[in-house]
């Protein structure tokens, strides 16, 4: 009876430690609980305002260009459907050339006419966070508030520094990177002041673009520049591209076996021209059934001659030349094109890139500037009287 007793007794405090352990555990895990909800309440409050404020803006931007992209996808696929082209293969030149035949416009502001063009490219860009979610800047010089500009004028300052380092030997270890070569900055240029507030995503004031240009001059003139070249031409664009359909073609053979090229509809102005260069040949030119002499001012005379004296075969090839319509220099200008045109098929490569860059490959396509009413011309103004 007494070992039962003890048994019973036995079991009932091990019942009540069994209890007491569970209720414990259950008050641990409901602190736990607590303390993983106030843990998130607590993230949550850390967010800046300042990323609140971002994600709105984003989230706003997002959804108004994911409905502009709707639109235009639809205006797009209407227009094709209008002309009577496949949507799927329907480009933005043919989208040009659509909107141009349906809108026809007299407006002389571009930017006044009718156009249909993707989103991102009429929309500006926003820039992303820059700065996590409590607020702290990526960028030390966040604070300047343009940081991607400011950095490019502290990395060409670092580059500039190390330059003249190198160039008085403090730096042992850069005299490895012993260059001399000259930095040939041919057939390229600085970056313009609104192509660098598009790739920046700032607005940049004129003259702080000044102190741009200023720090890209002084590095690139500098005798160890080409040690930088890639930072340097990473803020140039070429003034044509190389690939442009500017290559030769094969020239034609006449009954007397010389060979020819025939360049028709050569545009000036008003001007047009149909010029023949013939290769070899004794420096005969014939314009209209005249010598050079058709024309009577020098200027023109010189437009003629000038392609012919930079690549050398002024008497080397023979030129025949009709021309209607304009006046002197639009003529000039046509016949000279024209000329350019065919001796790119007669010269070396060398010298083809040096046409090219001369600019002789590149049509004129300006236009004479019509007469304001109210103005003398066109952008000449009235003698302003009081009376």
């Amino acid at each position: 009876m007494s070992s039962l007793r003890k048994l019973f007794g036995d079991y009932r405090s091990l019942a009540g430690a069994v209890g007491r352990m569970t209720q414990r555990n259950s008050v641990l895990w409901f602190c736990s609980a607590v303390k993983e909800e106030n843990q998130i309440d607590r993230k949550d409050k850390k967010m800046s305002k300042a990323m609140r404020a971002y994600l709105e803006r984003a989230t706003k931007y997002n959804e108004f260009m994911k409905k502009e992209r709707d639109a235009y996808e639809i205006g797009r696929r209407h227009l094709a459907n209008m002309m009577g082209c496949d949507a799927e293969t329907f480009s933005q030149e043919q989208i040009d050339e659509a909107i141009e035949y349906l809108f026809p416009s007299g407006l002389f502001e571009k930017k006044a006419r009718p156009f249909l063009k993707p989103p991102h490219l009429v929309y500006p860009l926003k820039k992303e966070a820059e700065f996590d979610e409590t607020g702290r800047p990526y960028h030390f010089l966040f604070y300047t508030g343009k940081p991607n500009f400011y950095s490019i004028l502290h990395e060409g300052y670092h580059h500039l520094k190390a330059l003249n380092d190198m160039e008085v030997g403090k730096k042992a270890a850069m005299k490895l990177t012993d260059v001399f070569e000259p930095l040939d900055l041919t057939g390229s240029k600085w970056l313009e002041l609104k192509e660098l507030e598009e790739r920046l995503v700032e607005p940049i004031m004129k003259s702080e673009y000044a102190n741009f240009i200023n720090i890209m001059e002084r590095l690139s003139s500098h005798k160890r520049a080409f040690a930088v070249k890639d930072f340097i031409m990473k803020n140039r664009k070429p003034l044509m591209d190389k690939q442009m359909s500017f290559e030769p073609t094969e020239p034609l053979t006449d009954t007397d076996g010389r060979k020819y090229v025939l360049t028709r509809e050569c545009p000036r102005k008003t001007a047009k021209a149909d010029v023949k260069v013939i290769s070899p040949g004794t420096g005969l030119i014939s314009i209209n059934g005249k010598n050079i002499e058709y024309f009577r001012s020098m200027a023109a005379r010189k437009q003629i001659l000038f392609p012919l004296d930079l690549t050398g075969l002024r008497d080397g090839v023979d030129i025949e030349a009709t021309v209607k319509g304009g006046g002197e220099i639009g003529q000039a200008g046509a016949i000279r094109w024209g000329i350019s045109w065919g001796l790119r098929c007669f010269v070396s490569p060398d010298m083809f890139e040096t046409m090219r860059l001369a600019g002789l490959l590149q049509r004129d396509y300006r236009r004479p500037e019509r007469k304001k009413p109210g103005q003398a011309g066109a952008r000449r103004k009235f003698t302003w009287k009081k009376r």
